[in-house]
């Protein structure tokens, strides 16, 4: 190929339609060789289809029928998977006749398999069929036996090539491939025979036998056909004579010599291949000898047990054994047995069959001994065994497991749960071994229902076992109740059936039906029909349910321990629909705007509905009517109702009531209630405004109450607004009155100042006209000058207290009057004295400090205060002093009623 690389082949001409094939060139068959071919320039590679095929046996490109698009150069590309190279063929032109086009013809096989192609098994076969024909043929594949292809045979490259993996004995037989199209058919037929190279299923070992003892060496193979066998010794053909014997591959040799040591081997073969096995063989002779496997120094069993010596020394040929105890040789009786292999048996054994046993081993070439110490004890016993018992959840047992044992012998208790070793680290918190070295007793705390079953003891020795055992029931609250269902649900009842879970040995005496629905906090004990359901009873009607809610039910079973464990949920079901029987609560209303009637209730939840399409049923009427007026409101969430109308009213009242209904039917109607209709603003002006000054910062406003048919509803109060000179109307401030308050006090006003007020009523419409403006002016300031030269002197427990008059300024109101405010320091409210001099006497008992100040008064109020004065405490010596003073203290001896010469106010 790689010569002719550079040449190009002669143009293949054809007609179109017609089918062709273009060869690859003589390719070199040395390794797996893989064929494609490029179309024109590469990468271009035809792809094969139905009518074009590249073999992979002949490299060839068959094209069925060809058309105008095939028209170019093609070249063929070969592949060694061995060296992973390529060699690419010269190219070949495909050119079109122009003498027409060719016509239908039948298909016409180019690409066959053999008549007989025999397959190795194992290995994956590929046969090849394609056909060229005018239409393109079809292509099909069939066994003649009728047997179908199994799943492993894939059909590939459009059915032109049949593959068969891993090929075995049944994949065999006659295969047809048939070719077909409008004109006609042709079948290509081809026999796979299955061979099999021999394969070993067993195979020989290396073996040391003893002197005249026999060989006996199998040796087998598998496969087609029928493997024969020969055997080889040290490479030179095997004879068979009167000691050696060949049977179907198996070799025996009997009354082996030393002669027949060697390497031997097991040859299988047929037509298709042969393989080997090979092993050596050695014969051995030689003296007894304990030293591979001594005989036991010590055993010890018990009275009554039956013991085995052993006595297996290495000899060639096999040694005769005789056995001694002590010095006195040992004969067969009706419990001393001598055994085939050389051992020793005896039956039944006694206290006097303790000692030393001795084995005497000899062949021809020699003799050897070993010996056995043999200890006779005491059966091991259990002297306290548990006992079965029956327990609570929550208890703790003990279950005893004592016994007495041969002391030479070392012992050890071992516990089983249900065929399980009881292991005391990982269960500690329920398990413990107690009792001591000479006691397995077994605690169990806090029992669990788990831990019911059977209980072993085991005891071992060196020599012996026992064991005991007890089973321990454990009664608990009842499992879960099983296959719980509803098997009938109306609109208030539900008919539930179940089936009974474990009772943990304890009879379950009642059951309880717990129900949840989605408006329900958790599950809830549902009322039942019997009330009481005993625990022979599986089946129970739940009644009181709402209708149309989805409801889920369990089951508790109950007995003497206690509740059990709820059983899993029922299907959710939904109860039948039906008329709605509870009406809403809490009718009311009012409020809203004009010529409006607003009617309010709480809505029925969703689990008092009883059915689809919920609504409400308003209905009202004018109190002292007869006929109402109903309305409906379809959504079951709304709370409220307003019907506006301009003939309403304002603060009228209504009788009403709502109602409701669903898709069942309407249901009852709430209790009528009186609802008044939305308030007007009050529609006159307070009367009787008067307006007075009180201080220098404050006037009071009054008015004379609106009547309560111009208040157009309830009235909550009134409102004042006031102003000075120098401010407008529209800004003005405002204040408000509450309830019947027919006043109010306006405080923080600046002085001698005319302030101007009106007023007006409101209720929750809003508020009404206001009244005509009144005035007031505000008091001149109080005097700012504080009382000068305040003078006191104490006599006993009077106080005698003086100051300068003071004089108020132009812009100042006159002074009326002056205030002694007092306390003691250690209290905060202050006493005050009124005088209209400039003298004050007070009685005071002595017991504290005071502090004392003094202000004018006048009708803009009170002055500014004097400077604190402080009287201490005085004993019954004369003080006298002039503000402000600080003195020292006196302890007072005695305490004195306080007595005022003059009226006395206290102001807290």
């Amino acid at each position: 190929l790689e010569s002719s690389r550079t040449k190009m082949r002669s143009a293949v001409s054809v007609r179109e339609g017609q089918g062709v094939v273009l060869l690859c060139g003589p390719a070199p068959r040395a390794g797996e060789l893989s064929f494609a071919w490029i179309f024109n320039e590469y990468p271009s590679f035809v792809q094969e289809d139905s009518r074009r095929f590249v073999s992979q046996e002949t490299g060839h490109l068959y094209i069925a029928k060809v058309e105008p698009s095939d028209v170019g150069n093609y070249t063929c590309v070969v592949t060694s998977s061995v060296t992973n190279s390529q060699a690419l063929g010269s190219p070949t032109p495909l050119v079109l006749r122009t003498d027409g086009v060719m016509g239908e013809y039948e298909p016409k096989i180019e690409v066959q398999f053999p008549e007989t192609l025999p397959a190795a098994k194992g290995s994956t076969v590929r046969l090849e069929c394609f056909a060229l024909g005018n239409p393109v043929p079809q292509i099909n594949w069939r066994r003649t036996d009728g047997l179908p292809f199994p799943s492993k045979i894939k059909l590939r490259k459009s059915n032109g090539m049949i593959e068969i993996p891993n090929f075995q004995q049944e994949d065999a037989g006659l295969y047809e491939c048939i070719t077909e199209n409008s004109r006609g058919k042709n079948i290509a037929r081809g026999r796979l025979t299955y061979y099999a190279k021999p394969h070993w299923i067993q195979t020989i070992k290396d073996v040391e036998v003893a002197v005249e003892d026999t060989l006996y060496w199998d040796c087998r193979a598998s496969g087609k056909p029928k493997p024969s066998y020969r055997w080889l010794k040290n490479g030179d053909q095997l004879s068979i004579e009167g000691r050696i014997q060949i049977e179907n591959g198996a070799l025996t040799i009997s009354n082996l010599n030393l002669t027949d040591s060697g390497r031997y081997q097991c040859i299988a073969e047929n037509k298709h291949g042969v393989i080997y096995s090979s092993a050596e063989l050695r014969v051995v002779a030689s003296a007894p000898d304990f030293s591979k496997n001594p005989m036991k120094k010590l055993i010890q069993v018990q009275i009554g047990s039956t013991v085995d010596f052993e006595c297996k020394p290495k000899a060639s040929p096999k040694a005769k054994c005789s056995w001694k105890k002590g010095g006195e040789q040992l004969h067969e009786n009706e419990r001393i047995m001598l055994l085939k292999d050389g051992g020793l048996r005896i039956a039944n054994v006694t206290k006097v069959d303790a000692g030393t046993y001795t084995c005497l081993a000899a062949n021809q070439f020699g003799t050897a001994s070993g010996s056995t110490n043999l200890i006779v004890t005491e059966p091991t016993r259990i002297t306290l065994a548990p006992s079965n018992m029956d327990v609570t959840v929550g208890e703790s047992v003990v279950l005893p497991c004592q016994v007495q044992h041969d002391p030479v012998l070392d012992i050890t208790f071992t516990w089983y749960f249900n065929g399980t070793l009881t292991d005391f680290k990982r269960d500690a918190s329920h398990f413990e071994k107690v009792g001591g070295s000479a006691s397995g007793d077994l605690m169990i705390r806090n029992i669990q229902l788990k831990h019911s079953g059977k209980y072993v003891c085991m005891v071992k020795t060196e020599v012996d076992s026992v064991a005991s055992a007890a089973d321990l029931i454990v009664r608990g609250s009842p499992g879960p109740p099983e296959h719980v269902r509803v098997d009938e649900i109306t609109d208030t009842t539900a008919q539930i059936s179940w089936q009974e879970g474990t009772d943990n040995h304890s009879p379950v005496t009642t059951y309880t039906i717990q129900a949840r629905t989605p408006f329900s906090v958790g599950w809830q004990r549902a009322t039942t029909v019997p009330d009481v359901i005993d625990g022979k009873t599986f089946t129970t009607t739940v009644v009181d349910l709402n209708p149309w809610v989805e409801y889920e039910f369990r089951v508790v079973a109950t007995n003497k321990i206690g509740g059990g464990e709820p059983s899993l949920p029922s299907e959710k079901v939904r109860t039948e629909e039906a008329v709605p029987e509870i009406p809403p609560s809490e009718v009311s209303g009012g409020g809203g705007s004009r010529s409006e009637l607003v009617i309010t209730w709480d809505p029925i939840p969703e689990e008092l509905q009883n059915g689809e399409g919920f609504g409400y049923v308003v209905a009202f009427r004018p109190s002292g009517t007869t006929t109402w007026i109903q309305t409906v409101v379809t959504s079951p969430d709304t709370p409220k109702y307003v019907f506006r109308n301009e003939s309403i009213l304002p603060f009228s009242p209504y009788e009403v009531k709502v109602g409701v209904y669903n898709n069942k039917g309407e249901g009852p109607f709430s209790s009528v209630t009186t609802v008044f209709s939305a308030e007007e603003e009050p529609s006159t002006a307070p009367s009787g405004v008067s307006a007075t000054s009180l201080s220098s910062s404050a006037i009071e406003v009054s008015w004379a109450p609106i009547p309560w048919k111009m208040s157009n509803g309830r009235l909550l109060g009134y409102e004042v607004r006031y102003w000075n000179n120098g401010q407008k109307e529209e800004s003005s401030n405002r204040v408000k009155a509450a309830g019947n308050e027919t006043s109010v006090r306006i405080t923080g006003l600046r002085s001698n100042l005319a302030y101007y007020t009106a007023v007006r009523a409101y209720n929750s419409a809003g508020a009404g006209p206001f009244s005509a403006t009144v005035n007031a002016t505000t008091k001149k300031p109080p005097p700012s000058q504080p009382p000068g030269n305040v003078v006191w002197n104490v006599t006993d427990s009077r106080v005698i207290l003086s100051w300068e008059e003071v004089t108020a300024l132009g812009n100042e109101s006159e002074v009326t009057g002056y205030k002694v405010l007092y306390r003691t320091s250690s209290q905060s409210s202050v006493n005050v004295l009124s005088t209209e001099q400039t003298t004050a006497e007070l009685w005071l008992q002595f017991n504290d400090d005071y502090i004392i100040e003094v202000k004018a008064t006048s009708e803009g109020g009170d002055g500014t205060s004097s400077e604190q004065i402080l009287i201490p405490r005085l004993a019954s010596m004369d003080a006298r002093g002039s503000g402000p003073s600080v003195l020292n203290i006196f302890s007072v001896s005695s305490f004195l009623a306080t007595v005022f010469s003059l009226t006395l106010n206290s102001v807290l």
